[in-house]
């Protein structure tokens, strides 16, 4: 299992948020908003942490936040903009609307570590998720190298790193779920109050 010392947490907080109609982060999940529990989450797992977003709504938080390098280009632009401004080797990067992620859904990860590789992701029902995963600081290059070529599309980068995948185990699949609109908000907060 890898240390905390010298990981950052690269928290991704940029996307346009079109379906959910609000930025996700900042979103009330009774009482504490995605990005807040989220934060909670990664604490036990890193010593540093840094929100990747052009919002200045996000300097609420004690957080470093930086802003995207690359505009409009999705979260592969936020993860190379995370990892250019990260100090890290190692480097936890997830997006803003996991907010159920829990410390024992990152210490599969954690444990999983492959240190020999470039980047360590989860995969949940069948679905593999770079936005719950491990890259080093060198990822920052084949991410810009993909960028300048007009690929935005981060599974296809991921695929040609090395890269090792970690299945979830089902107990903690509903842990991982993307919040993305109206509806599925609804859900996790009657699910949370019953």
């Amino acid at each position: 299992m890898i240390q905390k010392k010298n990981i950052t947490a690269i928290i991704l907080a940029g996307g346009k948020s079109s379906r959910m109609g609000a930025d996700k982060g900042l979103i009330d999940l009774n009482g504490r908003t995605f990005m807040a529990r989220i934060l909670k989450a990664v604490e036990p797992f890193v010593d540093k942490t840094m929100i990747v977003s052009n919002d200045s709504n996000y300097d609420v938080f004690p957080i470093k936040r930086v802003s995207d390098i690359i505009l409009d280009a999705g979260p592969l632009a936020g993860i190379f903009s995370g990892l250019f401004y990260s100090e890290s080797e190692v480097n936890l990067v997830l997006s803003c609307d996991v907010p159920l992620i829990n410390e024992a859904v990152l210490n599969t990860l954690m444990e999983g570590y492959d240190a020999e590789g470039d980047v360590t992701q989860l995969q949940s029902r069948g679905k593999t998720m770079p936005l719950i995963a491990l890259y080093k600081k060198q990822c920052m290059h084949p991410c810009l190298e993909s960028l300048k070529k007009g690929e935005r599309r981060l599974t296809k980068v991921v695929e040609q790193m090395k890269t090792k995948t970690i299945i979830l185990d089902a107990n903690l699949e509903p842990l991982v779920r993307n919040i993305n609109t109206v509806d599925e908000l609804k859900e996790i907060r009657h699910e949370l109050e019953n």
